[in-house]
């Protein structure tokens, strides 16, 4: 009996799709307002990657010594390769640690 049909026409209780193919309402909107864009920092403020500043590399990367991606931090592209390349030589010459115990 558990995988009996819904009535059509009756919405699902997570807001997912219903029987009339609505999605979830307000998309683009969330309790505080729209959603902003994340901008590159780097783009932004026209900032040159080091691997010598650490106080800008270290913003980057996570207390388990993690890169962070793009996605979170809202680094372009071009910008996250420079990156990813400047806390790795970083941490090649012990700059910055690998990982913590």
């Amino acid at each position: 009996m558990a995988f009996m049909k819904k009535p059509a026409g009756q919405a699902r209780p997570h807001g997912g799709p219903n029987a009339e193919g609505q999605g979830r309402p307000g998309g683009k909107f969330r309790k505080g307002g729209p959603i902003r864009r994340k901008v590159c920092r780097f783009c932004a403020d026209k900032v040159e990657i080091d691997y010598k500043n650490l106080s800008l590399l270290r913003a980057f990367v996570t207390e388990k010594g993690k890169i962070l991606s793009g996605r979170i931090t809202g680094t372009c592209a071009k910008h996250q390769r420079e990156l990813d390349t400047a806390v790795k030589r970083a941490r090649m010459l012990a700059l910055i640690p690998f990982a913590v115990n």
